[in-house]
């Protein structure tokens, strides 16, 4: 799978670039800070687009990290195979 970059800037200018893992145990690499934000977080509901849908943030949905960060940052550049929000299997 190829990595999903993002890289932007917080509100204060200080700027960042991570790597989205799909991993609930470390859902960001590459700065602490974009990680604590996440973690922050964490089961907020957050929309997926600026018209929806919304969904709660887990650290191993991709797609709702990537939500947090355009949320609560400037994202500046999104690289890589876009993330898909997890899928729950149906019985």
């Amino acid at each position: 799978m190829m990595p999903f970059t993002v890289t932007g800037a917080f509100d204060d200018g200080a700027t960042y670039t991570v790597q989205i893992t799909g991993r609930a145990d470390r859902p960001v690499i590459g700065s602490h800070r974009a990680a604590a934000l996440v973690e922050l977080h964490q089961g907020e509901t957050v929309a997926l687009s600026p018209t929806g849908p919304t969904t709660t943030v887990a650290g191993g949905d991709e797609a709702s990290v990537l939500a947090v960060l355009r949320e609560y940052t400037n994202v500046l550049e999104e690289s890589g195979k876009t993330p898909q929000q997890a899928r729950v299997p149906s019985r």
